[in-house]
């Protein structure tokens, strides 16, 4: 998985300031909704103040690109709200987004994160799903221990990972979630079919693991899930979407697709 996870945030700080009816329906309703959002989210990192924009300058042996990346971690919002409040990476923001607007979590009792590393979405389900919720995260990268959750150290694709996960789950999985992106190649289409490739096996998973009624979540790139695919999903899924979260940097090209309510294996 590329890049560490992190896009996200999940609605606005809530209206406008003054009094009166206000908001775009003239009762107050949308301001209450945003506030409502802010709430369960923790406001949108956008919104807050951070000053003036940091200029890096380019130090000796240090790359131009390195630069630039520095200078957008520094004047990042989603960088700093994530510090703040304790995520190991902005793209927690992503996942938060995502369930503010399509409620991934509810219901849900046990849950798998495939490509964990660096563990952001792993810390998001444990907080969000709360105690006695069963959380797992695979990954072939070693991941820091999160508190609540389990962490297998090991490919998702290894005949072994069945048996590992059964140590940690107590039936089927309600959500199955995945933020991984192959290595990026520079070339357009490789790095969009080796995406989608890891898209499939995910799913693979998912149709393995998921309960009737359970969600699925994966990253794909710019143009979405190939039409096979989305197919599958739509024929498996009661409803399947597109979203590119707020929190995913404008010249990024990732989004996501979410499908919910699975079928059922049918065997």
């Amino acid at each position: 998985m590329t890049d560490g996870r992190g896009d996200g945030g999940a609605g606005s700080g809530g209206g406008k300031s003054g009094g009166g009816s206000g908001g775009r329906d003239g009762s107050g309703n949308e301001r209450r909704r945003g506030a409502r959002r802010a709430n369960r989210t923790g406001g949108d990192p956008r919104g807050r103040s951070r000053g003036p924009k940091v200029r890096v300058r380019t130090a000796r042996g240090r790359k131009l690109s390195s630069t630039r990346w520095l200078e957008r971690q520094l004047n990042d919002p989603y960088v700093a709200e994530a510090q703040r409040r304790g995520y190991r990476a902005r793209s927690a923001f992503k996942l938060l987004e995502l369930d503010e607007k399509l409620h991934l979590f509810r219901g849900v009792r046990r849950a798998v994160d495939l490509g964990c590393a660096p563990g952001s979405w792993l810390q998001v389900m444990v907080e969000r799903l709360g105690h006695g919720a069963e959380v797992v995260g695979i990954d072939r990268l070693a991941t820091d221990p999160v508190a609540g959750a389990a962490i297998l150290e090991m490919d998702f694709l290894d005949p072994a990972a069945d048996a590992a996960l059964g140590e940690h789950l107590s039936g089927p999985v309600d959500l199955v979630v995945s933020d991984m992106a192959a290595d990026t190649t520079g070339h357009k289409q490789t790095d969009h079919l080796r995406t989608m490739a890891l898209c499939e096996a995910a799913l693979d998973f998912a149709e393995a693991h998921l309960a009737p009624g359970g969600h699925f979540v994966a990253k794909v790139l710019q143009g979405g899930a190939e039409e096979a695919l989305l197919r599958r999903m739509k024929a498996g899924f009661k409803t399947v979407k597109h979203v590119k979260p707020a929190a995913s940097r404008p010249e990024s090209v990732e989004w996501y697709v979410v499908a919910k309510g699975f079928r059922g294996r049918g065997d």
